[in-house]
């Protein structure tokens, strides 16, 4: 009597890819009703509708980024084919952004630039998550597989930009209030603002160039047009909060 196969829903491979099915819905449900509601609040509301943003959305955004930390595992388990690196600098600057930044200072929570963040990263995460909850059941769009593999390189710089001005505004909270910084032993001192500097330079350094699909392949051409983007978009911005401060 010969080995008897096990049904379909068994199998490890049916498995994997139904985990990962459900997983990209989950996301893109989140970032999806992030996004309805932040475009019916605007149509609504108007400009009044941004300061109150994360009031609005906020739980919502942090539960999503806090399950994108998952995406670290299946990457080291292999079910997931992307590198490890580029996801955790990602990861990384969002963690550090959100729940570090925004969610800590009262006041960065109703600067514009929060929402204008929060649109760049919903964009960004629907068209991944729908291309590759799709791509899980082998269904394929020229449209959307080309908008995965495109959309990030004029939108990723963008929410660069977004997050070190984010952190620029914070940086007078931080000072007033002694939010993470602390005294040490042997009279030294912990001042926060000064690592989100440090960050802040850093931010553009190993992020400059962020592959979300490793499927595709940037040519020479592609890769020195983010830089020179970076490189227009850092004296820029740099004008940018001066002008304002």
């Amino acid at each position: 009597m010969g080995p008897v196969a096990l049904p379909t829903w068994l199998q490890p491979r049916y498995r994997k890819n139904a985990y990962l099915f459900i997983y990209y819905l989950i996301q893109f449900c989140g970032h999806s009703w992030i996004f309805t509601n932040m475009t019916v609040r605007f149509f609504s509301f108007g400009k009044d509708s941004m300061v109150d943003t994360f009031y609005a959305i906020g739980l919502v955004m942090q539960l999503c980024q806090s399950i994108s930390l998952l995406e670290l595992l299946h990457i080291y388990v292999g079910i997931e084919s992307n590198h490890l690196l580029p996801r955790i600098l990602q990861l990384t600057e969002r963690i550090i952004v959100l729940f570090m930044v925004i969610t800590s200072q009262e006041e960065v929570q109703e600067k514009y630039v929060v929402c204008v963040l929060f649109i760049f990263w919903n964009l960004l995460d629907m068209v991944r998550y729908t291309y590759s909850m799709l791509s899980v059941i082998g269904i394929s769009y020229a449209v959307l597989t080309w908008f995965s593999q495109t959309l990030w390189m004029p939108i990723y710089p963008l929410c660069v930009l977004a997050e070190a001005f984010t952190i620029y505004q914070s940086l007078p909270y931080f000072e007033s209030f002694g939010t993470y910084s602390t005294k040490l032993p042997f009279d030294l001192s912990f001042y926060f603002p000064y690592v989100l500097k440090i960050y802040l330079m850093m931010l553009f350094v190993d992020t400059s160039i962020y592959k979300e699909n490793q499927d595709v392949k940037l040519s020479k051409l592609g890769y020195l047009w983010i830089s020179h983007l970076y490189l227009f978009l850092i004296p820029v911005c740099l004008a940018v909060c001066a002008s304002i401060s």
